[in-house]
């Protein structure tokens, strides 16, 4: 009886878990979750909506992860890694990876939702980089930090303040509603860029809850660890939600109207591949990927986690920069080679 119970409790909850990350996949394309995007919103256009929408994502999972630890539901927490030259190198590369291929890993589950199929083969260049990674080069990090995360020793006040904000935050959204029988108005808000941002922290930490770690990258990085050391056991349920949440990508793009068969060129596929290994290579010198870094390492405050996540930036930025000056460097000479 106790194993019967078991395995429906293992089976609803998985469940549970998928509707979650399909509703996060889903939630993907209306956020501004594309650290490249953001990035270049503050290069071009010198604001930061994006980048704080990320940021509040990540608020949100902080505050729900500490809800959790006073409700005794939080389970065991990942620690911190030192921080060494891995750490920032990881970052450029992760950045560099993104850039290449002209999404993060978030923008490239959005962009293959919306029909740009090209992008089908940036997790595959993800895992072909862990894999690499995984065979050859396993970098030495200073370990998991001894020092829990300081927002445990904060949970007893930062859980209250935390409960006021999701009431201030939520509260317009259900004045539209009951201003709204039919939910039109509600449903403007929830998917709204910046409050769809807010879904994505939330959908996370209610996976994290039911189905332990588990992240996007973190999924295609224990496949390759699987395949290297030939043990994939245990990896049902993440393939299980990687599935899911390209699914509620999908069903995003088109209830969205952003559904465009796009035909991959070479040119794309080749970037999508090759900026996917990037990623990859980053995320394992690191260790992890921007979503993991915004979803898990900054909301929990590991400093491992900022850096790596700065240098990420930073390399878009400066490749960003880079590539504007070239390309205005190209129309000038085109000009003055004019008639």
């Amino acid at each position: 009886m106790t194993a019967s119970w078991g395995a429906a409790h293992a089976v609803v909850a998985a469940l549970f878990s998928a509707l979650a990350v399909g509703v996060m996949g889903f939630a993907i394309q209306r956020g501004g979750t594309c650290t490249v995007a953001a990035v270049d919103e503050i290069v071009s256009q010198h604001r930061a909506h994006r980048l704080i929408a990320m940021f509040e994502a990540s608020l949100w999972v902080a505050g729900g992860l500490v809800l959790a630890q006073l409700a005794q539901l939080a389970g065991s927490m990942p620690g911190g890694h030192g921080i060494t030259a891995w750490t920032i190198g990881g970052g450029v590369l992760l950045g560099l990876g993104a850039w290449v291929n002209g999404a993060c890993v978030f923008g490239a589950i959005a962009r293959l939702g919306s029909g740009q199929w090209a992008q089908a083969l940036t997790p595959v260049g993800f895992f072909v980089g862990c894999l690499t990674v995984t065979a050859t080069l396993q970098p030495e990090q200073a370990g998991a930090s001894p020092a829990p995360s300081p927002l445990w020793s904060a949970a007893a006040w930062l859980g209250p303040l935390f409960v006021l904000y999701a009431l201030w935050r939520v509260g317009p959204a259900l004045l539209a509603w009951m201003r709204s029988p039919g939910g039109a108005r509600l449903a403007e808000k929830v998917w709204s860029p910046h409050a769809a941002t807010i879904v994505i922290g939330a959908s996370f930490v209610l996976t994290w809850l039911l189905a332990g770690r588990w992240a996007y990258t973190d999924v295609l990085t224990d496949l390759a660890a699987g395949m290297a050391r030939g043990g994939w056991a245990g990896l049902a349920l993440p393939v299980l939600l990687l599935v899911a949440l390209y699914a509620g990508a999908l069903l995003g793009g088109w209830s969205a109207g952003r559904w465009r068969h796009t035909v991959p060129t070479r040119a794309g596929l080749l970037r999508a591949f090759f900026g996917g290994a990037l990623m990859g290579w980053g995320s394992l010198l690191i260790p992890g990927s921007n979503d993991g870094l915004i979803l898990i390492g900054i909301p929990l405050l590991l400093p491992y986690a900022w850096v790596a996540f700065a240098s990420m930036g930073l390399a878009i930025a400066t490749a960003l920069v880079v590539q504007r000056e070239w390309n205005s460097r190209g129309t000038r000479l085109g000009r003055s080679a004019g008639p």
